[in-house]
């Protein structure tokens, strides 16, 4: 995460018509971290990719895929990706990126899974990385003190039987996808002085019709996902959603019957990280011990599209 930590009396400094108890109640986000101005995507990107091989015990050499999630990369092109592998030296690692916003990371796992299942003893480091705090608009209270800056990573292998991933669920849903977007910067809004005026190139969001989304699409995914591989939520130990909104959160719970298992949030200190909300949060249930050997664990990612990735691991420490 980067070193700045923006709490919510800066914010309101931004946002006309905020105040810190208002974000609080509506968001339960106390902090969230931004990036140093010399910093982009692909920096936050590459140091969680340090960290993650670290962790591993897996020199860089030994990686052959490399798979960027992102909706803020540092250029329209060359790929993100491409950038990490140069930033931590992954030479030779196939590389590549994917935009499903929020629910990217999930996907990037499923991703992974098959192309390590596809070629044993090979490995795939997964990066979620997103940098929001640059596409903001602070005239737009009630999105513009949700985002923040961050990556997290995570390197994909094989483990001893009876653990690892057990089942993943992608879908998504186009008709929905006015509800999360950035309007201008492609080729069919392209860049001009007259779409940067206008801010057509800041984020926008529809709180309303996301929190709808997610009620309506997710339980039942995630319901169905279980019961496919013969588990019920009573055998969830670890919740891992994405952190869009602590009182999102908290109502996604109760509608999915997961009061047993612990959910765990980081949105209180980081915000919304996008890409990066579901593995800030994983390593961060790891390395808080909440997450033990044989635990099952359960993903859940939701983001523009709109889209929605669910996967359930057999947790190997």
């Amino acid at each position: 995460m980067p070193e700045r930590v923006v709490t919510n009396d800066d914010i309101v400094a931004l946002v006309p018509d905020a105040a810190p108890e208002w974000i609080l109640r509506k968001t339960g986000i106390e902090t969230r971290r931004w990036a140093a101005e010399d910093e982009a995507t692909s920096d936050l990107a590459a140091h969680a990719a340090r960290r993650a091989l670290e962790h591993a015990g897996l020199p860089v050499e030994r990686i052959d895929h490399l798979i960027v999630s992102t909706s803020t990369g540092d250029f329209p092109q060359p790929p993100t990706a491409t950038l990490v592998q140069h930033l931590i030296g992954a030479t030779g690692a196939a590389c590549l990126d994917i935009n499903v916003v929020c629910a990217g990371f999930v996907y990037g796992l499923e991703l992974a899974r098959a192309l390590v299942g596809a070629r044993p003893g090979s490995h795939a480091l997964v990066i979620g990385a997103d940098l929001y705090s640059r596409i903001l608009n602070f005239d737009d209270r009630r999105t513009s003190v949700l985002l923040g800056d961050g990556a997290g990573a995570a390197v994909i292998g094989e483990v001893p039987d009876g653990r690892g991933f057990i089942d993943f669920d992608l879908s998504s849903y186009g008709d929905a996808q006015d509800l999360i977007k950035v309007e201008a910067g492609g080729s069919r809004n392209p860049a001009t002085a007259e779409t940067v005026a206008n801010g057509g190139h800041l984020f926008t969001m529809q709180g309303r019709g996301v929190r709808d989304f997610v009620m309506d699409n997710l339980p039942p995914i995630l319901e169905k996902q279980l019961s496919r591989v013969g588990l019920t939520t009573d055998d969830v130990d670890c919740f891992v959603p994405h952190q869009a909104n602590g009182v999102l959160l908290r109502e996604l719970v109760e509608r999915c019957n997961l009061g047993r298992a612990h959910t765990h949030l980081v949105v209180e200190k980081y915000g919304n990280v996008g890409s990066a909300s579901v593995p800030v949060a994983l390593d961060d249930a790891v390395q808080s011990g909440r997450i033990k050997d044989n635990d099952l664990v359960l993903l859940a990612g939701f983001g523009g599209g709109m889209s929605v990735g669910s996967g359930l691991i057999r947790w190997s420490s």
